[in-house]
């Protein structure tokens, strides 16, 4: 293969890799793309990134358009010397370190403000407490008296501060079309705020590696207008109704409070079901997930889940605990009615 062949196949290989990262750019409407903000905070990390995007590209095209000229313009040809050597270019010199000052400088300003933006306490906000466990988020409204997992309901239109923790590990709390990622460390009270201009479901994740089933950690942000959430919030607040005696429900919520469940699980209500290790499951059957907002909430994946649920989520602390097929109908009529 000569020379000339093997550039000519590189500059194809290049030109064919530069379409496949275009392809990436198209616009789709995807369920985590930070670049659709949906709230002030996300509309402030667009407002700082594309400036910034657009300026790298400039520079991008300036170094790289005067990499091609040198390249062509000076190639090798046949019956060419050794081009002169030049050694030291004072003008030159100054120009390519004043110019990429200048361009920093002025990144600069706009990045340190957005920054101190980001990190104010905005007043009259609503104050959420969020800690990550191993792989699942608990979810506390102080002022509201409500506790619940992976789903956090917010009215739309006001600021909600989102004090973080880690109960285990590191992990990173991140709904991109609301604001950007905040990491949870254990000993450590970080925050962020969120915000969504319109109702709607953001889905977010954990965005830091944290384990075995790190991909199972997503969690979801249920922005509602004010009164449907005002309605929620009183809800969720109020404990559990007992299932009517007699039913498949009445039998699961015995075997509930008499098995392993209330060692880990607390549902408001029942005696001696006030476990920390695992979720609040006090309104489980007002959610639409579980398992760290894995699995949609249907009687199926209950089944899965309680039948086996490390063969479902790999690492999970809740063990097999072998139930009956008349345990696993009678515990998921119960989970049901918890609304």
């Amino acid at each position: 293969m000569t020379v000339r062949t093997k550039r000519r196949l590189e500059l194809a290989a290049s030109a064919v890799l530069s379409v496949l990262l275009l392809s990436g750019c198209g616009r789709r409407v995807l369920p985590q793309d930070t670049l659709n903000a949906a709230g002030p905070e996300a509309h402030k990390i667009n407002s700082l990134f594309w400036p910034v995007f657009w300026i790298a590209v400039g520079v991008f095209v300036l170094v790289e358009g005067l990499l091609v000229v040198a390249m062509v313009r000076f190639r090798q040809r046949p019956g060419r010397g050794i081009p002169v050597q030049v050694h030291g270019n004072r003008r030159l010199e100054i120009t390519w370190t004043i110019i990429p000052a200048v361009l920093l400088l002025g990144v600069a300003f706009p990045t340190v403000a957005t920054i101190f933006s980001l990190a104010s306490k905005p007043p009259n906000a609503l104050v959420v407490n969020v800690t990550g466990h191993q792989w699942w988020w608990e979810v506390r409204y102080p002022s509201l008296g409500v506790t619940t997992a992976n789903e956090i309901h917010i009215p739309v239109g006001r600021p909600v501060l989102v004090y973080v923790t880690s109960k285990d590990v590191i992990h990173s709390f991140w709904v991109p079309r609301l604001a950007g990622k905040q990491d949870l460390e254990p000993g450590r009270t970080n925050h962020v705020t969120i915000e969504a201009s319109q109702p709607g479901t953001y889905l977010g994740q954990c965005a830091e590696y944290c384990g075995f089933s790190h991909a199972n950690m997503r969690l979801r942000v249920m922005a509602e207008p004010v009164a449907q959430f005002m309605a929620w919030a009183s809800q969720e607040a109020r404990p559990a109704s007992p299932p009517a005696a007699g039913t498949l429900a009445a039998q699961g919520a015995q075997d509930f409070a008499t098995g392993a469940c209330v060692g880990c699980h607390t549902i408001s209500g029942v005696q001696n079901a006030a476990g920390i290790i695992g979720p609040n499951l006090t309104h489980l059957a007002s959610r639409t997930t579980f398992a760290g907002a894995t699995f949609a909430l249907t009687p199926q994946n209950l089944e899965l889940w309680l039948r086996d649920p490390p063969a479902i989520k790999p690492g999970a602390d809740m063990p097999n605990l072998h139930l009956s097929q008349q345990e696993i109908s009678a515990l998921i009529a119960y989970l049901e009615s918890l609304k």
